[in-house]
């Protein structure tokens, strides 16, 4: 049974995305790139997932790791890591990225993607939340990068497309944002 660690903890809810995916993805080893407080990791935790959650911001690691330690969830692993460096270092058979590229330098996107692709198992799967920019559609937030159309669909050409979408939403302060959604599976 999930226990709602998230709204325990004063957390927002697990990315809907995020959720969605779980339904057809089996638990397995799996990295959330830029986890902040550990909302995903969390749910991903508790659904039998073993969690590598990784965050450039060290007080949400610290605040992640003291959930850990108090729900006594050994497989999840927190740690400070900066995603420019494109480095993930081990291999995972689900890597999730949600709302989280825009913050990134725009120089290392391609690095940081081929390193997804990379350390993604055979069979694996990459979910990707990111803000767009297009011309129908410019970004009212001015995040260091933003996807171009199709920009994100190129990066996983060959590749299983699960679902792809390019989407303008509301966001909660009522800014309309364009985004790109993917859950893609690497061939086996």
């Amino acid at each position: 049974m999930i226990v709602d660690l998230n709204s325990r903890y004063g957390l927002n809810p697990a990315h809907s995305e995020v959720v969605e995916a779980c339904k057809i993805i089996e638990p397995c080893d799996t990295l959330d790139m830029g986890c902040s407080n550990g909302r995903n990791a969390l749910y991903l935790g508790q659904l039998g997932f073993n969690v590598n959650a990784i965050d450039i911001n060290s007080g949400a690691i610290d605040t992640l790791q003291s959930i850990i330690i108090e729900e006594k969830m050994d497989n999840i692993k927190a740690q400070v890591h900066d995603i420019n460096s494109a480095s993930l270092g081990k291999d995972y058979g689900f890597i999730s990225c949600t709302v989280t590229l825009m913050f990134i330098n725009p120089a290392n996107v391609d690095a940081i993607l081929a390193d997804m692709h990379k350390r993604t198992l055979p069979g694996g799967y990459n979910l990707i939340v990111c803000a767009m920019s297009t011309e129908e559609h410019p970004c009212p937030v001015p995040f260091p990068f933003t996807l171009k159309a199709g920009q994100l669909r190129e990066a996983y050409a060959g590749w299983e497309l699960i679902k792809y979408n390019e989407d303008v939403g509301t966001m909660h302060n009522g800014a309309k944002l364009q985004f790109a959604t993917m859950l893609a599976r690497k061939p086996g």
